[in-house]
């Protein structure tokens, strides 16, 4: 060992303790409330109609109701939201209702919604489809709002196609949502980069993380142990989740929202 690497050594030792502190302060994350801080900027009144594209378990749609008092369409294609469904009869008849739709063919009229929101699910869709269709039942001036996990250029092709084959088809840049949105004739808006906020807020309150990269570790060392409990494409889906993860929270994902605008119709010379 050369006397430079033994003098560098020597002084990480000196201030290994006080990195340890420095690194043990919350840089103050934001989380998935930081999207509604979005939603709030845009202003919109009371009684807005809104879709909730790929609404999961519907959480999101009844918080946008009982937050901005919206009229909130929240839609799936897998039936997730009766206990939602339960809570929305109490915010009042029709102030939020779920249907089993897709982003390519949501059950409305053209030029009915104020606002898009969709979190983390473009990524299972035909991505030029959604689009169109978020324009078309978009009213002029309508406003949008789409939240990914995306790809971070230091992720590698290998870890891409590990991570994304079982989770979703096609995984995304991006780029590939900008150029998406402006093809479809919407004007984005803001673009904010979360990078690793979501999942050092996760792990600093629930310790997500760290217990993912635990399982990632025992689904790894022993894995047929796991597929013969579960099956094979059960142990992809959750040996990728946990990738997803960990790879999050090493900069390889970065969390991303754009928000956006269907250009109002230009008005009569």
């Amino acid at each position: 060992m050369t006397n430079d690497v033994v003098a560098t050594h020597g002084h990480f030792d000196a201030i290994e303790d006080a990195f340890h502190t420095a690194l043990d302060t919350t840089l103050d994350p934001r989380g998935p409330d930081s999207l509604f801080e979005l939603v709030s900027a845009m202003d919109l009144p009371v009684g807005s109609r809104v879709v909730d594209v790929g609404c999961g378990r519907g959480r999101q749609a009844i918080e946008l109701a009982r937050r901005f008092r919206f009229t909130v369409l929240g839609i799936d294609p897998f039936y997730r939201t009766a206990d939602a469904a339960k809570e929305a009869e109490t915010l009042g008849s029709g102030a939020v209702r779920f249907a089993d739709a897709t982003a390519e063919s949501i059950p409305l009229d053209d030029a009915q919604v104020d606002l898009i929101f969709c979190r983390e699910s473009l990524m299972y869709t035909d991505l030029p489809a959604a689009m169109t269709e978020f324009t078309r039942v978009l009213r002029p001036g309508g406003r949008g709002l789409v939240y990914l996990v995306l790809n971070d250029p230091r992720i590698t092709d290998a870890e891409i196609s590990q991570l994304w084959k079982p989770l979703a088809p096609s995984p995304l840049h991006p780029a590939d949502v900008e150029h998406a949105l402006r093809r479809a004739g919407l004007t984005i808006n803001e673009q904010v980069d979360y990078r690793s906020e979501w999942g050092e807020l996760s792990q600093e309150q629930h310790g997500t993380a760290g217990r993912r990269l635990l399982y990632a570790a025992r689904l790894v060392r022993q894995p047929q142990r796991y597929i013969e409990q579960f099956g094979q494409a059960n142990y992809d889906i959750m040996l990728g989740d946990c990738l997803w993860h960990i790879y999050r929270m090493l900069g390889k994902l970065t969390g991303y929202a754009v928000t956006f605008t269907k250009p109002e119709l230009p008005g009569p010379r």
